[in-house]
């Protein structure tokens, strides 16, 4: 249960939005969770084009709904929920898979660093204590290297990079709401972050293995995955260090 004051209207609100593409299996699991778990948070499920009952199933357990027309991707999906929460003036709102990975119950913690330090993401890590489900070995592998890049792009330890678990302040929701990046969008995220002098950080969370349905990265798309991050992420420090080049010449 999250820790609100006793007085809702002087309650921080909270959206939680959960992208799904075909969880019908186990999205009933989930909205369940969070109902019990984060009673004070309002459950958004961006039904992202899905083949199957998910919506209707979404719908009956309880949680608000949108049905995009076509498959937009994770990218697409969650900046639907950003824009919404924007749009409905949101103090904070934070993703969670659709699969079961996350566990609702470490949403308490990871508001209560971000109202602690002011940070402007906080991101839910697997490998700071290297507990519960990890990876497989080749996705580590992967998930290491933009680790590595990105720690010496930024200047600040990443240990997970790709974790969809992140609760965003105010002022992350109106840059997402804004500008996202599409296909499989969690690095360049961190980098947009940085690009944009907004702060982030990492605590340690337990994930679970999916509860359901089939992951969307398979081996062909996760070469292109890594390709196309690590070119993007370069190209963004790029514009970072001739943004920076260009005020100090002004």
């Amino acid at each position: 249960m999250l820790n609100v004051p006793e007085n809702k209207a002087n309650s921080p609100t909270v959206l939680v939005i959960v992208p799904a593409y075909n969880e019908a299996e186990g999205i009933t699991h989930v909205i369940e969770q969070l109902r019990r778990d984060t009673p004070h948070a309002d459950v958004l499920v961006i039904n992202d084009g899905s083949t199957d009952t998910t919506s209707m199933i979404a719908k009956k357990a309880g949680a608000s709904v949108i049905d995009l027309t076509c498959n937009l991707g994770i990218g697409g999906a969650v900046q639907t929920g950003y824009r919404y929460a924007a749009e409905h003036h949101y103090d904070y709102a934070v993703q969670i898979d659709g699969d079961g990975q996350h566990n609702p119950q470490d949403l308490r913690r990871l508001l209560s660093v971000m109202m602690d330090t002011h940070t402007d993401m906080v991101v839910g890590s697997r490998f700071i204590t290297k507990a519960g489900f990890q990876s497989t070995f080749a996705r580590k592998i992967g998930i290491d290297l933009l680790s590595t890049l990105l720690s010496r792009l930024t200047g600040q330890k990443i240990t997970d990079p790709t974790s969809g678990y992140r609760l965003c302040s105010r002022r992350a929701i109106t840059l997402f709401a804004r500008e996202y990046p599409t296909d499989y969008p969690e690095v360049e995220a961190l980098m947009l972050l940085y690009n944009r002098e907004l702060s982030f950080t990492e605590i340690p969370v337990v994930m679970n293995e999916r509860q359901g349905g089939v992951s969307s990265i398979s081996a062909i798309k996760s070469v292109y995955y890594m390709s196309k991050v690590i070119i993007s992420v370069l190209l963004m420090k790029t514009l970072k260090k001739r943004a920076w080049e260009n005020r100090y010449e002004s």
